[in-house]
C-alpha cells in the first residue's frame, strides 16, 4: 500500500480495491489492490460512451429501444420501455447520469456497423488506452467478465474527461427527457453530483453482485484535482463514506458539514461504527440491507430541468435504480 498521508493508515477503507491520483502530476495518492482485476460492472459505460462519441454519429438521430436492447442476463429494471423512440444523445443521457442499461444496449446496436464492429472499436479503445488488463465484452457491464484493475480505470477516467459531452452529462445531477410524450425526470446514480461543497468533474458508479458498488470519479479538493477509482464496496453506504475518507484524510481536506441537522445526511458504515455528517443535499442513506429509498414526486410536483428547458404540466420522476447501475 502506498499512501501520501500518514494519518490514512488508519482509515478502514472498506472497498477491496482503492487508487487515488492527482491529475496535474500523475502522483499516487493512495493505492489499494490497485492491480487486482475485477468485475467493473457499469463502469463499462465510461468506454461505451467514448467509443460512440469517437463515430462522430447524428446525435440528434431517433433510437428505438427495441426488445433485443432489453436485459436477459441480470433482468435488470429498466423505465425506458421498448418501442420508445429518443434522440441518441438523450439515449446516451441515460446510460452514463441514470445507468441505464437499455440505453447503453442500445447505442452499441446503433453503432455502425453494429454490435460486433462496437466490441472491435471497444478493443481497439483498449489498447489505444494502454489498458493492458482490461476486457470489455458488451455495452453494459452486466457481465462479470466484464473485468479490469483500478490501475486501469484511472487511464480510462483520464481519456473520458477529455470528452465534454461525457463531464457535462456525468456531472449533471438531472435531466428531463421526453419518453413517449411524457417529460421524464432522471437522477444521477451518483449522490454526490450536485452536493454541496463537492466540484466534481467527472462521474460513474457501477454495481453487480459479482463486481459490488464501485465508482470512478474526478474531484477537486484542498487545491487538487484528483481521480479516484473504487472497486468492490460492499454497500452503497461503504462506498460513499470511501469517498468522503479520501477528500478528508488522502486530500486533506474538510467536507462542509450541514449546520442544521435537517440539512445533514448520516452515513452508516456497515458495521455498527460512529455516525459521519456529511454536507449532502439528498435523502438520508441507511446501511446496505435497507438500500435508500426515493420516493416519486406527485403528479403535482415540479421538476427542473438540468438543460434549461420549459416544465411540462405532466412530469414523471424516476428513481434511481437499486441494482446492476
Amino acid at each position: 500500500m502506498t499512501i501520501s498521508s500518514a494519518a490514512a493508515l488508519a482509515v478502514p477503507f472498506g472497498s477491496q480495491s482503492v487508487l487515488v491520483v492527482e491529475d496535474d502530476t500523475g502522483k499516487v495518492l493512495f493505492e489499494k489492490n490497485a492491480s487486482t482485476v475485477a468485475p467493473i460492472a457499469s463502469l463499462t459505460k465510461l468506454m461505451t460512451a467514448m467509443v460512440v462519441l469517437d463515430a462522430h454519429q447524428d446525435m440528434n438521430e431517433p433510437i428505438e429501444i427495441e426488445k433485443s436492447d432489453v436485459d436477459v442476463l441480470k433482468h435488470s429494471s429498466s423505465r425506458v420501455p421498448v418501442g420508445a423512440t429518443i434522440p441518441r444523445r438523450d439515449v446516451l443521457q441515460l446510460a452514463l447520469m441514470s445507468s441505464d442499461n437499455r440505453a447503453a444496449a442500445a447505442l452499441a446496436r446503433t453503432y455502425p456497423g453494429g454490435t460486433e464492429a462496437f466490441r472491435a472499436a471497444v478493443k481497439r479503445k483498449i489498447m489505444a488506452l494502454g489498458m493492458t488488463q482490461t476486457v470489455i465484452e458488451e455495452p453494459t457491464g452486466l457481465s462479470p467478465h466484464n473485468q479490469s484493475t483500478a490501475a486501469d480505470l484511472v487511464k480510462m477516467a483520464t481519456a473520458a474527461s477529455n470528452y465534454g459531452e461525457i463531464t457535462r452529462i456525468t456531472t449533471s445531477s438531472d435531466h428531463l427527457i421526453n419518453i413517449k410524450g411524457r417529460e421524464v425526470e432522471y437522477h444521477n446514480t451518483n449522490r454526490l453530483v450536485g452536493a454541496k461543497g463537492w466540484d466534481i468533474g467527472l462521474s460513474k458508479t457501477g454495481y453487480t453482485q459479482e463486481a459490488g458498488r464501485c465508482l470512478i470519479m474526478r474531484v477537486k479538493a484542498a487545491g487538487k484535482n484528483a481521480t479516484m477509482v473504487l472497486l468492490n464496496a460492499g454497500a452503497s453506504s461503504v462506498r460513499l463514506l470511501d469517498a468522503l475518507n479520501i477528500r478528508r484524510h488522502v486530500l486533506n481536506d474538510e467536507i462542509p458539514v450541514a449546520t442544521t441537522p435537517a440539512r445533514a445526511t448520516r452515513v452508516r458504515t456497515a458495521a455498527a461504527g460512529p455516525r459521519i455528517k456529511a454536507a449532502l443535499r439528498a435523502p438520508r442513506i441507511k446501511s446496505a440491507l435497507a438500500g435508500p429509498r426515493i420516493k416519486a414526486s406527485a403528479g403535482g410536483a415540479r421538476a427542473k430541468a438540468s438543460s434549461g428547458r420549459a416544465r411540462s404540466k405532466h412530469v414523471v420522476v424516476v428513481t434511481r435504480h437499486r441494482r446492476h447501475r
